[in-house]
């Protein structure tokens, strides 16, 4: 009512005086809607919160400048067995997924291991340089000459290693009942004392027991070590890898990646992931799905929806033992001197003290990102306490395996980024094939569906048809680790 007065009183003293109508009329409006919007500007102010400001995009987020480099888009990974590089994995699948690049995914979880990798194993492959592919990480044994029909001449390629030592306690752990040799020894300190007792180079699945970095990387792992030998499987592995990181050291190995391929700070920050704990365990609260659809990505046998969980093994060893493991793989223990030498005169060309400086950021940076996003600060769940299976990771061989759980409260930006720092391999790699596949993946879902009525009107389950759903059933079928402990034949190799 007193805005009408105020523009009555003003028209009837000035209109036709000072100016026509229609320009009054537009300076009205124009001077009540400056009015209106200082109004709800001051109730806003008062009443409402400003937007939330997401930690990952904050100035902390990039790091120290890397200068005008571009950041490196292709990119191959030979995740190499029992290294950290689960969490590396990780790593690249955040960055592809946050940036939409195309991914070289595998027809069911591993690209053809054990088998040497074939580029028809990449789902969706269809000849050389047909589709461009940006990130190549799944477990493979590597085949240079079929990786380079997937990916781009200017691909970066580099990979990570462990001290044998303690790459054969994890083995021992996770592979216990997938490799016979680790089976039929008790304890791994009896293995140690006399491997040739255990092992017999002609069973499936004795390649984790011997040489797996040398494995990983293509090469014969039950060749008589000579550095002769040795040599040229370092020389071909420095033609082709820019990087060789080391995982006793793995934050110093993130800042060097992070330099080599000009990636952010937040791009190399992780939570370790696919970690064990020395306890026994059960499946707990595990669904039969994520069993059946593991079994080919981490080598465990199941048998009536549930991986052989048993009691934790021994891993302790004399120093007398922990040198016969460096004698027994050599060839391992050649690569992992030659390359952690290599890497320690990066670090010096770097500079000790630049170092020092960023990896005190990058575990700053880790630790606040713990208490943003996780449940207790960061402190590892049970996997089978964990209720959302987004997040459960799969349990393998005879440890437990540890996740975490998301902070209540989160904003969806923030839950979003927080979320693809704990989602496990398995969840991941098929969240990005169901995003690099929507097509197929619904097809896959619809059948899965359509089989799981078809087994419950026939009152029963099947392992198989929760494995059909991600594709795995058929086309890993050479690749899968399975128990069976009998000599291959030369035509059977083959056939594998």
């Amino acid at each position: 009512m007193f805005f009408r007065r105020g523009a009555r009183m003003l028209r009837w003293l000035v209109c036709g005086r000072l100016g026509p109508v229609w320009m009054w009329k537009a300076l009205l409006l124009f001077v009540a809607i400056a009015f209106a919007g200082q109004l709800l500007g001051v109730i806003f102010n008062k009443s409402g919160q400003p937007a939330t400001h997401s930690i990952f995009s904050s100035p902390d987020a990039q790091g120290p400048s890397l200068g005008p480099c571009q950041p490196h888009t292709h990119i191959m990974f030979l995740k190499t067995h029992k290294t950290a590089s689960s969490t590396m994995l990780n790593i690249l699948y955040r960055f592809g997924e946050e940036r939409n690049l195309r991914f070289a995914l595998p027809l069911g979880y591993q690209l053809g291991y054990p088998l040497p990798f074939n580029a028809h194993r990449v789902k969706g492959y269809q000849g050389p340089r047909v589709v461009e592919y940006n990130i190549m990480c799944n477990h493979m044994r590597f085949h240079k000459s079929e990786v380079e029909k997937v990916m781009p001449e200017d691909t970066f390629y580099f990979s990570i290693i462990r001290d044998p030592v303690a790459l054969a306690e994890s083995s021992f752990a996770y592979y216990k009942e997938v490799a016979p040799a680790f089976r039929k020894a008790k304890v791994l300190g009896d293995f140690a004392d006399d491997p040739m007792k255990y092992y017999d180079p002609r069973l499936r699945n004795n390649h984790y027991a011997r040489n797996l970095l040398w494995f990983d990387f293509g090469m014969d792992n039950n060749a008589n070590f000579s550095m002769a030998l040795a040599q040229r499987g370092e020389d071909a592995i420095r033609q082709t890898f820019k990087l060789i990181l080391v995982s006793e050291y793995f934050d110093e190995s993130m800042i060097l990646l992070r330099h080599a391929l000009c990636w952010p700070l937040d791009a190399v920050v992780s939570f370790s992931l696919n970690a064990r704990q020395q306890k026994s365990s059960s499946t707990g609260g595990m669904s039969r799905s994520w069993v059946s659809k593991a079994a080919a990505a981490a080598g465990v046998s199941v048998t009536g929806g549930r991986s052989q969980m048993k009691a934790s093994p021994s891993l302790s060893l004399t120093d007398a033992q922990r040198e016969k493991l460096r004698q027994w793989n050599a060839l391992d223990w050649y690569l992992y001197k030659a390359f952690n030498r290599t890497f320690w005169e990066e670090i010096y060309k770097f500079g000790p003290a630049l170092m020092q400086e960023e990896v005190a950021l990058l575990r700053m940076r880790r630790e606040h990102l713990a208490q943003v996003c996780l449940r207790d600060g960061g402190k590892p769940v049970d996997g089978y306490r964990i209720r959302d299976k987004n997040i459960r990771p799969f349990q393998s061989g005879l440890v437990k395996i540890v996740g975490y759980e998301l902070q209540p409260g989160l904003d969806n930006a923030t839950r979003t980024a927080c979320l693809r720092m704990i989602r496990p391999e398995i969840q991941y790699k098929d969240l990005l094939d169901a995003q690099q596949f929507p097509l197929v993946s619904a097809m896959q879902t619809q059948q899965g569906h359509q089989s799981q009525g078809q087994a419950v009107a026939a009152g029963g389950t099947s392992l198989g048809q929760d494995a059909s759903r991600t594709g795995e059933k058929a086309v890993e079928k050479g690749s899968r680790l399975t128990r069976s402990n009998q000599p291959l034949t030369q035509k059977q190799e083959k056939g594998r």
